[in-house]
């Protein structure tokens, strides 16, 4: 076999692993980004008045609504994300709440990072991680593994 030969039997087999991994690669991306945000959505309602007194402090406005409509959210989005239910939806929302975090309790860290003789990078910054990914699900959705998936099936729309 010729290197032409292993480069393009090599570039067949990784896609065709890739393919075979995709749905559980977006299963295991739900589950992770899911309970991250059903942590953090405990979390605020776990310290809720220190949550509000937070939110008061980057200038957030109507501190104690808005406390308990991202705790909320992120508690139902983080189930959700889960279960593969209104992933798209869910996604775009909880990326909302992400840009507000880096405009404001993350704002210093995400400058120093964009510093380049910074010590720490972008990749230290959680909410921009979190962003990424739930912008990648938002765009490319739950996957085959999911509710939504089901009830696409059932409607006959896709996913």
């Amino acid at each position: 076999m010729a290197d032409g030969g292993l480069v393009r039997t090599l570039g067949r087999f990784v896609t065709w692993l890739t393919t075979l991994l995709q749905p559980v690669c977006a299963l295991l991306t739900r589950l992770v980004l899911g309970e991250a945000f059903i942590l953090t959505g405990l979390g605020k309602w776990k310290h809720f008045d220190q949550t509000v007194s937070f939110f008061g402090s980057l200038g957030i406005p109507v501190p104690r609504a808005n406390a308990a409509f991202v705790a909320t959210l992120e508690l139902v989005g983080g189930a959700c994300l889960i279960l593969g239910l209104g992933t798209r939806i869910f996604s775009l929302l909880l990326s909302a709440t992400l840009v507000v975090a880096l405009l404001t309790a993350d704002r210093e860290g995400l400058l120093a990072a964009l510093d380049p003789s910074a010590e720490k990078g972008l990749m230290d910054i959680a909410a921009l991680v979190f962003l990424m990914i739930s912008l990648w699900l938002a765009t490319f959705g739950a996957g085959p593994i999911s509710v939504d998936k089901i009830l696409a099936r059932r409607t006959e729309r896709p996913v």
